[in-house]
């Protein structure tokens, strides 16, 4: 296979006129110059240039081969005029992952504020409640709520998810209040289910005291969205991650219950990306956004 390299001597020294101009303005050596000059013809089995002490003059066929050896400089310097655009300006097409109910209520609206700052950049947003394979599927942010596995995917931490226990004031006028722990056992508990298990375990720690909670209920879901929106409507109560129900408990909807206990921490949020060497500008700017913005 000829070398682009080859072709691209060949026409630098078309261009500069002699060996040792071409030499100079290549940053090399002039014999090194010549080496691949030869290398070039005898891999066409053809003379491109006949050099005289003088001058040197095109054969036919090194015309007809200059003509292609120009058309590759011109796509090369186009090669990196590109390459520089997508590095120098955040433009391009971003492909972004992440699970249902972080989309619905907070990454949608930060979409709108990422793609006003950079108007030249065009997002597809995948919500889905899966693990996108993010090379299989072109994928170039994946933003994740879990303890994540290595792999040799790249993650930056975005922010802590933190838990609450939640009621609406309906369901409170109705089954009374909790002022501890224990008082859970009276109550209707909305339990969140994971295939077959169910997180009926809630753990609350106060000081150096810990007290495990065995809840029961009525109505179990598989998330998070629905399981906000059954507490909303005065099903019972439920742990639930604040990032889901801050809207709720600003406007009252929803009661925070027993603050002076603390929850077990939720999972960390993450930002997921195939590959850390030559990340793309967009990918860049988009994540260092997302650490800047959510939750914020």
């Amino acid at each position: 296979m000829l070398s682009p390299q080859h072709l691209a001597t060949f026409s630098a020294i078309v261009s500069a006129g002699s060996i040792s101009k071409a030499a100079m303005r290549l940053g090399c050596g002039k014999s090194v110059v010549s080496r691949q000059l030869a290398k070039l013809e005898a891999d066409l089995g053809a003379r491109l240039i006949q050099r005289t002490t003088r001058r040197l003059t095109l054969t036919e066929v090194g015309e007809a081969v200059l003509l292609e050896a120009q058309q590759i400089d011109r796509s090369l310097a186009n090669v990196e005029q590109i390459s520089g655009q997508f590095q120098q300006e955040v433009r391009g097409r971003l492909r972004v992952a992440c699970p249902r109910p972080l989309g619905q209520r907070h990454l949608v609206p930060l979409l709108t504020e990422f793609t006003q700052r950079y108007p030249l950049v065009d997002i597809t947003l995948l919500v889905e409640d899966r693990l996108s394979d993010l090379v299989a599927e072109q994928i170039d942010v994946a933003v994740r709520i879990s303890h994540l596995e290595d792999s040799t995917l790249v993650a930056r931490q975005l922010a802590l998810t933190t838990r609450v226990l939640v009621a609406s004031p309906a369901y409170l006028a109705r089954a009374g209040t909790p002022t501890r722990p224990a008082d859970l056992a009276q109550h209707n508990c909305l339990l969140y289910v994971q295939g077959h298990t169910v997180r009926d375990e809630w753990t609350f720690r106060q000081g150096g005291t810990t007290v495990v909670v065995h809840a029961n209920g009525n109505l179990k879901i598989n998330d998070g969205m629905s399981l906000a929106a059954s507490a909303s409507a005065g099903a019972g109560i439920t742990i639930i991650d604040r990032t889901l129900v801050e809207t709720e408990l600003a406007n009252g909807t929803l009661v925070e219950l027993l603050p002076d206990y603390r929850l077990a921490e939720g999972p960390p949020v993450y930002a997921v990306y195939p590959a850390r060497q030559w990340l793309a500008l967009k990918t860049r700017t988009f994540v260092s956004f997302l650490e800047e913005r959510l939750f914020k």
